[in-house]
């Protein structure tokens, strides 16, 4: 207990985050962090690995792992988990036929013990496109009702048309992360 007292204590003061940012390949998780960065959208690859960034954000570091989601990199995620404050899941709202995979993998990651406890942002991306699925209807595929280690939540947005949505989406994150480890007991 001693040393979880120390741990807050020293993060209260740095203010900084670790967060990792997942989903299903194309489901737009580099777009939307460069959309955080300010930095231009017209050239965007895939992610075969992983790219870290920071964001700062009212007085916070926000060191985001945007790590590459496709099937043959998915058995890698584990390796990131260590010292996680937040995840965001990244979801493709228009791409109805895949959500079943992205409710697995999403269940799947939250089993491993070194992410209990960390806040869950999910974003139901790409808004902008006809037929996307409301922050409702992705809450309801991904059976997020069901997930009680995590504290969640849904936010609508898209990346390339981006309003407030996603910076009220990042906001809620950095109060729930801090509400839970950056202050003393």
């Amino acid at each position: 207990m001693v040393l979880l007292h120390i741990l807050r204590k020293l993060r209260r003061q740095e203010h900084e985050l670790r967060t990792l940012v997942l989903g299903l390949d194309n489901a737009g998780k580099t777009t939307l962090c460069k959309r955080l960065l300010g930095e231009p959208l017209n050239e965007i690859a895939a992610t075969l690995g992983f790219n870290i960034t920071t964001l700062e954000h009212r007085d916070y570091k926000i060191n985001l792992w945007d790590v590459g989601g496709q099937t043959s990199l998915r058995s890698y995620w584990r390796n990131y988990f260590e010292s996680t404050d937040a995840i965001v899941w990244v979801v493709d709202s228009a791409d109805r036929r895949r959500l079943d995979d992205c409710a697995k993998e999403l269940h799947d990651l939250l089993q491993d013990e070194r992410l209990l406890g960390a806040t869950l942002l999910v974003l139901a991306n790409k808004q902008d496109l006809d037929g996307a699925l409301g922050p409702d209807e992705i809450r309801d595929h991904l059976r997020l009702h069901s997930i009680t280690t995590h504290h969640w939540r849904v936010f609508p947005c898209s990346a390339f048309t981006s309003d407030d949505s996603l910076l009220n989406a990042i906001d809620w994150m950095l109060d729930d992360v801090a509400s839970r480890l950056l202050t003393l007991d």
